[in-house]
């Protein structure tokens, strides 16, 4: 791993710090994990594999990747502000799972360039797995996944909690910024 590596997978669990202060639900805040893992994506992504079992690999990192992030979204903790703007706060699970996800592909990054290069082939052999470049693919959806499922399912929460679609608008969903 480069020290480029090991900033951007810092960057993207630190994304943990003010969700567990609590953060007002703008659409700056929804987008910014977004943006991150898609330049992650840009940087890294050179090509997405689709022989032998990839897009089986594809489909169970994205699984895992929504499994992850709607854990996440059901353990953050909707409020509203002073505003009325509704505030996710992630508690120790929602962390916890957000950490689960990005240590389990930086941990295998980590291995695959130290020492664990030869398992990582024999398996991916075993399995019909192309090489490395499916992984990258396979691990990128996964952290995708993850994003994409805990901020819909926070504003999903947010939204039916604030009252709309039921005639009540207890409170504003989102800020405008």
């Amino acid at each position: 791993m480069k020290t480029t590596d090991y900033v951007i997978a810092a960057l993207l669990v630190l994304l943990v710090v003010p969700q567990i202060r609590g953060i007002r639900l703008t659409l700056r805040n929804a987008l910014m994990p977004v943006v991150l893992v898609v330049a992650a994506a840009v940087y890294y992504l050179k090509s997405v594999p689709t022989q032998g079992h990839d897009v089986q690999l594809d489909v169970l990192c994205i699984g895992t990747g929504v499994l992850l992030g709607v854990g996440c979204g059901l353990t953050t903790r909707i409020k509203r502000g002073a505003d009325g703007v509704a505030v996710a706060q992630a508690g120790v699970i929602a962390a916890l799972l957000w950490i689960v996800g990005m240590a389990a592909r930086t941990g295998f990054e980590y291995a695959a360039t130290h020492g664990g290069q030869h398992a990582i082939v024999d398996f991916s052999r075993t399995n019909l797995i192309t090489g490395s470049a499916a992984w990258t693919a396979a691990l990128l959806f996964m952290a995708l996944a993850q994003v994409l499922a805990r901020m819909v399912t926070i504003r999903v929460r947010a939204y039916a909690g604030s009252g709309r679609g039921r005639g009540r608008g207890r409170g504003k969903v989102f800020a405008e910024a």
